[in-house]
């Protein structure tokens, strides 16, 4: 972060664990979705951690926020900044979770809502060309390659809709692919998730509003001490991952090497990381990260 720049704001994945979660502050996020989605979005409420988070450093890592389209759909919106190992997983689980969570005991299956999940990806999850990627269900013929559409009763007719109206959806923001000219409001929002650069100009939903509340300048002298450590540790997680996966690959498994895996180890524990992504990583057995 360049923070002589008099239009650098606080970084997304820093602000929304903190500054975004007062209600007073929902336009932010609600610009997000807004643009994301192309139809007005509202925040319903930030899902508490202790409710929805299945390991401790998840406080940490990832944030969960309900919203409501127009249609009255609900939206889960997950910002993740740390490599997961089963990624794709975790989102999978994630999904289902907000189902089963919004539905009351006895409820048909009709008070199903559909969830959308959006990641906000600071790492590197895999190859592709493009900073946004969408996923949805769809059921199409083997042989005619027709989509499917289903008969559905409501409120006393029959409708049809497409699966896709039903299932899930997935949003993946890869942040560190976006390396382009901000045109457009979605592209206005990729440049400051990256950058925390907004631009003083910027009519994109949410981005005006970001402006005023999120200023690096407006924190405390402790709050922005605590904020340069959080961009400072994320610097020094990317460089010893990486450093790790040259190291990881080297042949030959002399002692020194060894103690430098376990070091390595040691260093990523301190920094939350899970025994899977350690052992991928460094190749260290379970028991040897352990006692690393």
């Amino acid at each position: 972060m360049t923070k002589n720049n008099p239009n650098t704001y606080i970084r997304f994945d820093w602000a929304i664990k903190r500054l975004l979660r007062d209600k007073a502050n929902f336009g932010v996020l609600e610009g997000l979705l807004t643009v994301l989605f192309n139809d007005k979005t509202k925040i319903v409420e930030i899902l508490e951690s202790e409710g929805n988070q299945q390991w401790e450093e998840d406080k940490f890592n990832r944030v969960d926020i309900k919203a409501k389209n127009s249609k009255g759909e609900i939206i889960i919106v997950e910002v993740q900044n740390t490599r997961e190992l089963y990624y794709l997983e975790r989102i999978l689980y994630g999904t289902a979770k907000a189902i089963t969570e919004h539905i009351s005991l006895g409820d048909t299956y009709q008070q199903v809502k559909k969830v959308y999940s959006i990641s906000i990806l600071y790492f590197d999850l895999g190859r592709g060309n493009d900073y946004l990627y969408h996923g949805q269900n769809r059921f199409i013929g083997v042989h005619t390659k027709d989509e499917l559409l289903i008969n559905a009763k409501e409120e006393n007719a029959i409708v049809q809709k497409l699966p896709s109206e039903v299932f899930p959806e997935y949003y993946l923001i890869r942040v560190n692919e976006f390396n382009q000219v901000a045109k457009t409001p979605l592209e206005e929002w990729v440049k400051y998730l990256k950058t925390g650069i907004i631009d003083p100009e910027t009519t994109a939903p949410g981005l005006p509003e970001a402006r005023e509340k999120l200023r690096y300048y407006d924190m405390t002298p402790e709050e922005r001490y605590a904020y340069d450590e959080h961009i400072n540790a994320i610097m020094i997680q990317n460089d010893v991952l990486n450093t790790a996966k040259l190291e990881g690959h080297a042949e030959g498994r002399a002692e020194g090497e060894r103690n430098k895996q376990l070091e390595i180890a040691r260093k990523m524990k301190e920094m939350g990381m899970t025994a899977d992504v350690i052992a991928q990583v460094t190749g260290l057995a379970p028991g040897e990260i352990e006692t690393a």
